[in-house]
């Protein structure tokens, strides 16, 4: 056999499972989507009801929800091409050379606002999404299929310094998963970077809209439960958007391949799980106090700030560790040349923007009430996946900076939660 000239030198510990993992999850998280979009719309909203209530084929598929997502995508493509905002070079790439990429996200979603409240002054029933749900996420993992597909032909045309080093190991069903092309471009359209911000997270906060208008034609009103989501969700969304150039520093860009991994979290799982607290108030509405409601914002609050504020500080200190802002903070220096930054937030937990994240997840879903578990399928799945993260993290640095890493964590050695992990 002759070998692959594309395929690139690597480390043989796989993740995620490795070839069983990259079989299987393919298979049964698209299901996991259908599943839990259609037990957050029953009555009993139960996830150990056996069986679980499963619709027709025929609510499967509709005509409208396939000219929706494509145009979605389409609009948001229109979007990303628009010469408006700056331009912003990313990390160094194994070549030497630097990818520019369009930092104009906040104004693609301002647009697609204006769009929206033009669509609902024109008498758009925006909240029929709700009937369609399912169909959309059907449609959703299709898009994400066939991407994943393309991508993975098109990897066997890209120089040698183009491909990832984790999604290159010969067996097709894992390089499929992880993605052999780590920044696979038409032009310069970049397909990674333009999924990873755009369709699915706009998509989110629009069908969270949706579920909104569906409580108002049910019920005449939103609920106070039913404004937190939307507005804690679209404070996320906005807040990833507004810093989008942070994002061309995180490990989905700088180190993963494009494939079916990031394909279907970023078109199908993002839109359809992590809104599910919306579509489960409009079949099962809750009450909430102004006391309960403070607290919940307060909770969000500080959430959002250890996020944001942890996030920036990282950032900023990755691109430029002269700035003012980071000048003064203690750092470790490693055999890369690089250093570590071992205070500010980063010398209170090893990912304290994991923290932030999970207080925020948790207030998402307090808003549901106590009788359901799950409105709280985000949390928990997120929680698990940060710690997943964080451990692939860990091991990559460990790697990287050796020792100085092994300092870093006798310095640090709380992982996300203080005195606890």
């Amino acid at each position: 056999m002759k070998p692959d000239k594309h395929r690139v030198t690597h480390s043989n510990e796989r993740e995620f499972g490795g070839t069983l993992g990259a079989t299987c999850i393919p298979v049964f998280l698209p299901l996991t989507v259908l599943y839990l979009v259609s037990v957050c719309r029953s009555l009993e909203a139960s996830v150990l009801q056996w069986p679980p209530p499963l619709p027709p084929a025929a609510q499967l598929w509709d005509p409208l929800a396939a000219a929706l997502v494509l145009g979605w995508i389409a609009l948001q493509g229109f979007l990303y091409l628009l010469p408006v905002g700056k331009v912003s070079e990313g990390l160094v790439l194994r070549d030497g050379s630097r990818l520019k990429y369009p930092i104009n996200g906040f104004h693609a979603l301002c647009i697609t606002a204006v769009l929206l409240m033009l669509c609902l002054w024109l008498g758009m029933p925006l909240g029929y999404l709700f009937e369609l749900l399912l169909p959309l996420a059907v449609c959703a993992i299709a898009v994400s299929y066939l991407l994943s597909f393309y991508l993975y032909i098109r990897s066997f045309w890209a120089p040698h310094h183009a491909l990832a080093l984790g999604g290159n190991t010969g067996n097709p069903l894992y390089d499929f998963f992880m993605g052999r092309e780590l920044n696979p471009r038409i032009g310069d359209f970049d397909l990674k970077y333009f999924c990873e911000l755009r369709p699915g997270l706009m998509g989110w906060v629009v069908l969270n809209l949706a579920m909104l208008m569906k409580e108002v034609e049910l019920r005449g009103s939103p609920s106070l439960a039913m404004l937190l989501v939307n507005a804690f969700q679209l404070l996320y969304v906005t807040d990833a958007l507004w810093n989008e150039e942070a994002v061309l520093t995180t490990m989905d860009i700088v180190h993963d391949g494009f494939g079916f991994m990031l394909a279907f979290g970023d078109l199908a799982w993002v839109p359809f799980t992590y809104g599910l607290q919306a579509v489960f108030l409009v079949v099962h509405p809750q009450s909430l106090s102004m006391l309960g409601a403070a607290g919940i914002i307060l909770l969000n609050g500080i959430g959002y700030y250890i996020f944001r504020k942890s996030n920036s500080q990282k950032n900023q200190f990755r691109r430029d560790p002269t700035h003012k802002s980071v000048a003064n903070l203690e750092t470790i220096a490693t055999a890369t040349g690089k250093r570590l930054l071992v205070s500010g937030w980063w010398g209170f937990v090893r990912h304290p923007n994991y923290l932030g994240d999970i207080l925020m997840a948790l207030a998402w879903s307090l808003p549901c009430g106590f009788t359901h578990i799950l409105p709280y399928f985000y949390v928990i799945y997120f929680s698990v996946l940060l710690v997943h993260r964080e451990d692939r993290d860990e091991r990559q640095c460990r790697a990287k900076y050796g020792l100085a890493w092994d300092t870093y964590c006798r310095r640090v050695p709380y992982r996300i939660i203080p005195y606890v992990y």
